[in-house]
């Protein structure tokens, strides 16, 4: 869907990114890597970080706010979570900006009903 974007996938349990690699090696996604790590023991920088619930938004920031490529816009940078619950106390803790996305609508899945997707520009 985007050929002209490189995406990095990374994930802290060696099976979930085994799978990752096989199916697009059999997708024939030329524009997928997949690394058996943790994001902040990464030395890369990027555009925008997509992630899910794996923890609060203050730490979400620790994590990744030094993972930014500084000559990208500032328009396109930022962070996509996914989330579910009440995010305001996070979002006051952590003390950034963000928008939030209700995909409830989207999805005829219960679990969908209280997930919300959170957009921080630029950390």
């Amino acid at each position: 869907m985007f050929p002209k974007c490189t995406f990095h996938l990374v994930d802290s349990i060696g099976k979930k990114i085994k799978v990752v690699n096989e199916v697009a090696t059999a997708l024939g996604l030329e524009n997928v890597t997949a690394a058996h790590a943790r994001v902040e023991s990464l030395p890369n920088r990027y555009d925008i970080i997509v992630t899910r619930a794996v923890a609060p938004l203050s730490q979400l920031k620790q994590w990744v706010q030094h993972k930014f490529e500084p000559r990208s816009p500032m328009a396109v940078r930022g962070l996509i979570a996914l989330k579910g619950g009440n995010l305001t106390d996070e979002i006051i803790e952590a003390k950034v900006k963000a928008q939030l996305i209700p995909i409830s609508g989207l999805f005829e899945e219960e679990y969908f009903e209280t997930k919300t997707v959170v957009w921080v520009k630029t950390l």
